[in-house]
């Protein structure tokens, strides 16, 4: 598989404690993108953050892990990515969605010279 040089990234800002049919979203979306033949998808998790609630999550000693935020970053094609888009708009009930236009520089293995 061949991603070509223009590309967009889908970046997801969600919850770690957010569910999607009793599973976390983070990995509900992850396995979606793997079914749905995606280049790949990474989860990243923050050790602090804010969202539209303006409530603080933090992972400071005193208040563990308590909904740390999670950012979920897919880059494919503009074709895969709008045919994603649906799926993961039925998947979620909060959080913020985001593309951006990315050039793609690598992808997996260089050959060898």
């Amino acid at each position: 598989m061949q991603i070509p040089g223009q590309a967009l990234l889908l970046r997801i800002f969600i919850g770690e404690e957010d569910e999607f049919q009793g599973t976390p979203l983070y990995e509900a979306i992850v396995l979606k993108a793997r079914e749905q033949h995606l280049a790949g998808a990474t989860v990243l998790r923050g050790p602090m953050g804010f969202g539209k609630s303006s409530r603080l999550h933090t992972s400071k000693i005193l208040r563990l892990s308590e909904d740390l935020p999670l950012i979920l970053e897919i880059v494919d094609s503009e074709e895969n990515i709008n045919k994603f888009l649906p799926m993961l708009d039925g998947m979620m009930t909060s959080g913020l969605v985001t593309l951006e236009k990315v050039q793609v520089l690598q992808y997996g293995a260089k050959a060898a010279s």
